[in-house]
């Protein structure tokens, strides 16, 4: 039965990044808890992006999903609007990986919203027993929890000219993912296939990033020296060089 005492009751194994300072998150002390939960590994790891949908605060605990779910985390996901986002991709001759990222409660309301934002992927179960808190906080053990994994025809793509990684999207992802500590971020790069040289630094200020990204140094500091992503950074473009490079028919 999903209870106070279960959620608050005793301390969870501490993980790799575990943290989370202060009280405890809005839902966990309500006396009627939620029966639904979402887990972020990407975009909605970012506090202010996932309540910009829920369309109110959404407080999350960080989680980590274990090797029993088998899947890995990958950029393989085709956004229309013209890049790669993160995705999950079942893990078929490939050894499944660990999925750090939040957990969130949502209502049926709040779940159309979500669904509605991440069209292109499909909301998929995750057994309690496989998600892992990295706080103190102990999660509910029972209750529905969904991760979403791009549908088929928007997925198994990797990144290529016209659908490039995008800093923008690589800024918001690890912006929400270093609020809860270097190592949850690092985690994320490492535990996260896919980095590609198709890299497009779209940032508003590229040359200046600290004007409008707080936390640029920490971000490109991380990705200069965390693998997989280090192999690939160097190759990172601003636009009129990639154009250049990459979208700027070759001459015969």
């Amino acid at each position: 039965m999903l209870t106070r005492r279960n959620v608050l009751g005793g301390l969870a194994s501490l993980g790799l990044g575990a943290v989370l300072p202060g009280a405890p998150p809005a839902w966990a002390r309500t006396q009627v808890l939620p029966t639904q939960f979402l887990i972020g590994y990407g975009s909605l790891i970012d506090g202010d992006s996932r309540s910009g949908t829920a369309g109110e605060r959404t407080d999350a605990v960080p989680v980590r999903v274990t090797d029993g779910f088998g899947y890995r985390r990958t950029w393989n996901a085709r956004s229309r609007s013209g890049f790669t986002a993160l995705g999950l991709e079942k893990a078929a001759g490939k050894a499944p990986t660990p999925i750090n990222g939040v957990i969130f409660p949502v209502t049926d309301a709040s779940l159309v919203k979500f669904d509605a934002r991440e069209s292109g992927y499909d909301r998929v179960m995750v057994a309690p027993a496989l998600v892992e808190s990295l706080s103190w906080l102990r999660l509910p053990d029972s209750g529905t929890m969904w991760i979403y994994v791009p549908k088929a025809g928007q997925r198994d793509f990797p990144p290529e000219a016209q659908f490039p990684l995008l800093q923008s999207y690589i800024d918001l992802v690890l912006q929400g993912a270093l609020s809860y500590g270097r190592d949850f971020a690092a985690e994320l790069i490492e535990t996260t296939d896919g980095w590609s040289p198709f890299w497009l630094n779209d940032r508003p200020v590229a040359r200046r990033p600290w004007a409008m990204v707080p936390h640029a140094g920490a971000i490109d500091g991380l990705l200069s020296s965390t693998a997989p992503a280090s192999s690939v950074f160097g190759q990172r473009l601003y636009e009129g060089e990639y154009a250049v490079r990459h979208l700027t028919p070759a001459r015969p």
